[in-house]
């Protein structure tokens, strides 16, 4: 029976893929890079530390990463953060899944400050027991150390008792080398095949569609036919 649902935020609660994009595409733009658009959206679901190397030499990094992460930032939350909006019913499927008696934790690759901003967005600051973000982590996604944060807030609950939600491959193929469970979501814009191929079990539209389907999902498995399969 699931016990707790790690939820990622960006692309899966807050609709801000396209806003980070262009923010990650305008920085890389400004320290001399000509890269496509689709390919910087194609890595956002990253953090920085893992998403930079990508379109930086190592040489680039080694004399610039903090100069361009801070222009990055900056330029995010002068532009785009005030823009970004809560997916429809994020608080409604919270509240469900509380209601069910679960603990409900946050684990994004964005930084405290973002995270902090996102929940107000998502009206969902009561509801949550536990929060990590990528200052919690020496690696972000699609390294596990940010869900490993996130299971050791939870006590004697094992892995198999935890479902992750989240709208990228990286959450998927993050979360599965810690043995984690994935649920995808498509309102962060990535393909279902990629999804299911980096391991999600299922895959739902967005928010309110889990929640519309909440009692057929895995999320309303009882310990009964968990015990049968």
């Amino acid at each position: 029976m699931i016990k707790a649902v790690i939820f990622d935020i960006d692309g899966t609660l807050v609709d801000s893929v396209d806003f980070h994009a262009k923010a990650w595409h305008e920085t890389i733009k400004h320290f001399g890079h000509d890269a496509p658009y689709e390919k910087v959206r194609h890595q956002i679901g990253k953090g920085a530390d893992q998403l930079m190397p990508v379109f930086f030499s190592k040489e680039e990094l080694r004399e610039k990463e903090d100069e361009i992460e801070e222009f990055r930032g900056e330029l995010y939350k002068r532009e785009y953060l005030s823009r970004v909006k809560s997916f429809p019913k994020v608080r409604e499927l919270f509240e469900r899944i509380k209601q069910d008696g679960k603990q409900i934790l946050l684990a994004s690759s964005a930084v405290g400050e973002e995270l902090a901003t996102y929940k107000k967005i998502a009206n969902i600051e009561d509801l949550i027991e536990g929060e990590t973000s990528a200052d919690d982590a020496e690696k972000s996604k699609p390294h596990p150390d940010i869900f490993e944060a996130a299971l050791s807030q939870l006590g004697d609950i094992g892995a198999h008792q935890v479902i992750v939600i989240g709208d990228t491959p990286y959450d998927a193929e993050a979360a599965g080398k810690i043995d984690l469970r994935t649920i995808g979501v498509l309102c962060g814009g990535f393909p279902e095949k990629e999804l299911r191929d980096a391991g999600c079990i299922t895959i739902y539209r967005d928010p309110a569609d889990l929640l519309a389907r909440y009692d057929e999902s895995i999320l309303a498995q009882s310990a009964a036919d968990a015990a049968r399969k």
